[in-house]
């Protein structure tokens, strides 16, 4: 029985390229192409991968929770981050969602067949250049902390307004992306706000990038 795989990049020519190397490979199957996080959770529900090879800094949709949302549904799935960040809180953070490994995007052509061997295994996969950072220091959890952890505290929605906001989107493009009124949109906003005790975008911005809900890119 082939291994059937889901790819969830925003990039075209990563996608392709990926796709083009899985296809040499027996007992694998791409089964799906998604260019964003949204995209990528509709069509893991619709398709139902055994594996979805996830890019982490997507625009719509973070692939920190894309993964969550995932696994939430169906927890046997194998998600593998793909990703060009190797800073250990992104990594930590790819781990606590459920992600059976993480792949840097500069090893990922030469290290992609070991990692889907390995997740296949119910094994934990990171890319040989994390080595240095133990797999258990990465995977560990905090014990629970509100002020470290602040977005926990909010909604699904409230999140995903938050990822919005961070990246610079107005109340209007929210309202669309989100098909909800700029009415609620604003409700959102001063919610969220009133939950993480902040009073500017740029502390919400602050806090979307230590969560893992948007990057800044280095």
């Amino acid at each position: 029985m082939s291994v059937k795989v889901m790819l969830a990049d925003d990039h075209k020519i990563m996608r392709e390229g990926i796709h083009a190397l899985l296809e040499n490979e027996p007992g694998i199957e791409v089964i799906g192409e998604a260019d964003g996080g949204e995209k990528a959770v509709r069509m893991a529900l619709e398709r139902r991968p055994d594996v979805v090879l996830m890019d982490i800094n997507m625009p719509d949709l973070s692939g920190i929770e894309a993964t969550r949302r995932i696994l939430a549904d169906m927890p046997q799935v194998k998600v593998v981050a793909l990703s060009m960040h190797s800073d250990r809180r992104f990594v930590r953070e790819m781990l606590e969602a459920g992600a059976a490994g993480y792949l840097l995007k500069d090893d990922a052509f030469e290290e992609l067949k070991n990692a889907l061997l390995a997740v296949s295994r119910n094994q934990t996969y990171l890319s040989p250049a994390l080595a240095s950072t133990p797999q258990e220091s990465c995977a560990e959890r905090a014990e629970p902390d509100t002020d470290a952890r602040p977005a926990r505290m909010l909604s699904r929605r409230e999140r995903e307004v938050l990822q919005l906001i961070s990246e610079g989107k107005s109340t209007r493009h929210i309202a669309l992306a989100l098909r909800l009124s700029e009415k609620t949109v604003a409700a959102h906003r001063s919610h969220i706000m009133h939950k993480l005790r902040v009073k500017s975008v740029a502390e919400l911005t602050k806090i979307a990038i230590l969560e893992g809900l948007t990057f800044v890119e280095t």
